[in-house]
């Protein structure tokens, strides 16, 4: 079990690091909400430590060392480390799903660029569906349609998330935007990183992520119902938090240069109020056949992972193990200079 202490400094955590996810976690049973506290903890402080680091690629390879610790039950000795490693041991949790978000950790670190609405759901898949797939472990839940419902979710908060920041991004000079959306306008990713303005045509390109987004949000109710029934609306609160978001986003012509949508502690509180009806409704409404709608092909790995553990798998994949490689060098050579 996870050390009270340890447990508090990951409430603090996100208390100050995501109110979204803080208030959303108040909706879910004592038995979830903990562990899933550690696992974001982690997730959140590893996604900083590569965000805000100076040296992208150290922090990768460290968080690997960390993370390679954690499944030895050696942690390094900090509340969030001992917290997520005793999580691991509790919930039996299988390695390519945190493994998966190391690699779109990585991939950050190494500024990759995404040239299909594909590559980037692929993306999406490793740094929030792995996690909403954790969350489902966290539950008990090893339901292939479940699990790939929930990974819709994961997708669709990242879409929201990416919609939100294109402003923010260009002027750190990041692009999450598919790069032959950028092609379609005319749009070349440094002239954005130069002056980013909220063109008519970089609104359409936020509404058509907005879009797909919406789609998924839509997907992925149908797979609450699987869900133990204490923990559905938090589930449904963190569906209707972010998607507030981007309803916001499009108040404003989905203009995300010159603001950054948000929503109010106000308006939030009426999303848990609206969360705890539809989980209430969701029992006694049909089975929406969507639940067996195939998983999206970018998230299909992690539906397997979780629902068929391997207990003798590799390591590290083929792919993480050529990643880190990869960043190794680059960290060499940043050394060098």
């Amino acid at each position: 079990m996870i050390d009270p202490n340890d447990m508090e400094h990951c409430r603090a955590a996100i208390r100050e690091g995501s109110y979204s996810f803080h208030a959303a976690s108040r909706l879910l049973p004592a038995s979830v909400r903990d562990p899933a506290l550690a696992l974001y903890a982690f997730c959140r402080c590893a996604d900083d430590e590569v965000d805000f680091g100076t040296d992208k690629p150290a922090a990768v390879l460290a968080l690997s060392e960390r993370l390679e610790a954690a499944y030895r039950g050696t942690p390094r000795n900090t509340p969030t480390d001992r917290a997520f490693t005793a999580m691991i041991e509790e919930f039996d949790m299988p390695r390519a799903l945190p493994e998966a978000l190391l690699e779109g950790l990585a991939w950050d670190g190494m500024e990759r660029r995404y040239a299909t609405l594909s590559e980037l759901r692929g993306y999406s898949a490793r740094v929030a569906s792995a996690v909403g797939t954790m969350m489902c472990v966290l539950m008990r839940v090893r339901d292939e349609q479940a699990l790939a419902r929930a990974c819709d979710l994961g997708v669709a908060m990242q879409l929201t998330n990416i919609a939100r920041d294109v402003g923010e991004d260009a002027r750190a000079g990041r692009l999450y935007l598919p790069t032959d959306w950028l092609d379609e306008i005319g749009l070349e990713a440094e002239t954005l990183f130069a002056d980013p303005i909220p063109s008519r045509d970089l609104q359409r390109l936020t509404k058509r992520l907005l879009a797909e987004a919406h789609r998924l949000y839509l997907r992925s109710e149908a797979g609450i119902g699987r869900l133990p029934f204490a923990a559905r609306p938090g589930i449904f609160a963190a569906r209707h938090c972010y998607d507030a978001i981007g309803r916001n986003l499009a108040r404003s012509g989905y203009d995300s240069i010159s603001r950054r949508a948000t929503t109010t502690g106000r308006h939030k509180m009426g999303l848990l109020a609206l969360s705890v009806l539809r989980a209430g409704w969701a029992t006694v409404t049909p089975e929406s056949p969507v639940i067996f709608a195939k998983p999206l092909p970018e998230t299909a790995y992690l539906v397997q992972a979780a629902a068929h553990p391997k207990p003798n798998a590799p390591v590290w994949s083929d792919s993480v193990i050529a990643m880190l490689g990869q960043l190794k060098s680059q960290d060499h050579m940043t050394a060098a200079e």
